[in-house]
């Protein structure tokens, strides 16, 4: 009865104790902004919700924002969680940006193949004199060092990928000590750091217990995935393009409702995904600039000079709007050329259009029918009736010994009442 009571209670015990041991898992595989900075965040107080035992971060990344890359590493610095920053699978790198989220964590790791570093700052667009530029450099090589010496990691290596723009392999990271070890997967990795004592940022040591441990990975959550996907420059500007055509349409076709609906959904969307980027103010202006002088080619003949301008600014606007230190995060200059000499042409035709219809008389009722062309229904002689867009008019031709046969065509010239007045189309009016 009593090795009964014992198997049970060790069955009982067994499951809890395996869900203790639990690693709560997430991936990086993109440039580091302000969505993906949210996730990372979401996910360290998930690992803290769920007593985790520990946070494996999987990276691989180009860049990105330093910003949102100084806000990372204070939520990894002050995680009560430990977290294990893994270069994966074979062929990812920790580019720029990524490189200060490797040298932050408590575990750094990289799988075989893989390569981090050039972290050295970069603005895109601008030319900055010596004494920024130094400034610059400066201020994030101290804030490597803020973290990388408190790491227990290699200073001089880590500073050199910042002012020189060093990237390592994974074994000249690992020789140098800038990485903790190197691993061929997730599995082999946990049951490499099982037992290791670690030193946390705040001076604590911790035990990693990781035996058994289950992987549960933590995915972006359908909102993320939707930001991340605006959050790209050229998603915004394909999305501000098309809804700028939409609300042209609408106000040119009023009534219609949807064209309006959709470009106004568009235009909010992309200033959404902008918001969230780096927006040179400089670019807005020639976007302005470039609508100015399109309306104003539809409107005064410069022979195409205004248009041209316009088309230039808007795409040079576009290709500059962005102003971020990794391409992935800059608008393509394929997009803009085709965004930007797309919207003018298209822009500058139905400008053109609307103004020559707002010159041309509006004419309504009688008026309308001067100058139609008349089909002959019954003899003229000189009366009869006569069809004129498809509606049956009498009609009296303008000569007393004038006549003509069913079939003819006669061109309308005046109106008495409801009468016609028409003259053959051979003869002047």
């Amino acid at each position: 009865m009593g090795g009964i009571l014992l198997l049970l209670l060790a069955l009982f015990l067994a499951p809890h104790s395996q869900a203790q041991t639990t690693v709560l898992k997430l991936t990086l595989h993109d440039t580091i902004q302000p969505i993906t900075q949210e996730y990372i965040a979401r996910g360290l107080r998930d690992a803290q919700t769920s007593h985790a035992s520990a946070v494996l971060l999987t990276l691989g990344t180009p860049g990105g924002l330093l910003s949102s890359t100084r806000t990372i590493v204070t939520a990894i610095e002050s995680s009560p969680i430990p977290v294990i920053v893994y270069i994966s699978p074979t062929g990812s790198r920790a580019g720029s940006a990524g490189f200060f989220l490797l040298e932050s964590a408590d575990i750094a790791a990289m799988a075989p193949g893989t390569n981090a570093g050039a972290a050295h700052p970069v603005v895109e667009g601008t030319t900055l004199d010596p004494v920024m530029k130094e400034k610059l450099e400066n201020d994030t090589a101290a804030f490597l060092r803020s973290f990388v010496s408190r790491r227990g990691r290699n200073v001089t290596a880590a500073e050199d990928a910042v002012r020189n723009s060093k990237s390592y392999s994974d074994s000249e990271a690992l020789d140098l000590k800038l990485i903790d070890l190197i691993s061929p997967d997730d599995a082999t990795l946990l049951r490499q750091l099982d037992g290791r004592t670690i030193k946390r940022f705040d001076g604590t040591s911790a035990v990693l217990s990781l035996k058994n441990a289950v992987i549960q990975t933590d995915a972006p959550s359908t909102r993320e995935r939707l930001l991340t996907r605006l959050a790209s420059p050229d998603l915004a500007v394909l999305l501000m393009v098309a809804g700028g055509l939409l609300i042209y349409l609408e106000f040119n076709v009023p009534g219609t409702i949807i064209p309006g609906a959709l470009g106004t959904l568009c235009v909010l969307l992309a200033g959404f995904g902008l918001n969230l980027l780096p927006v040179r103010h400089t670019a807005v202006a020639l976007l302005l600039a470039a609508l100015v002088m399109i309306v104003l080619e539809a409107k005064f003949a410069s022979h195409g000079v205004l248009a041209a301008a316009g088309i230039a600014c808007l795409v040079f606007g576009l290709a500059t709007l962005v102003d971020s230190p990794v391409p992935e995060l800059r608008v393509h200059l394929s997009t803009a050329l085709a965004a930007g000499i797309g919207f003018g042409a298209i822009s500058f035709f139905l400008a053109g259009v609307a103004l020559k219809a707002r010159r041309n008389k509006v004419l309504i009722g009688p008026e309308a029918m001067l100058r139609q062309i008349a089909t002959v229904i019954t003899p003229l002689a000189p009366t009869g009736q006569v069809e004129v867009r498809g509606e049956l008019w009498q009609a009296r031709l303008d000569s007393p010994t004038a006549a003509l046969s069913v079939g003819s065509h006669a061109r309308v010239h005046a109106i008495e009442g409801l009468t016609l007045l028409v003259i053959p189309t051979g003869e002047p009016e």
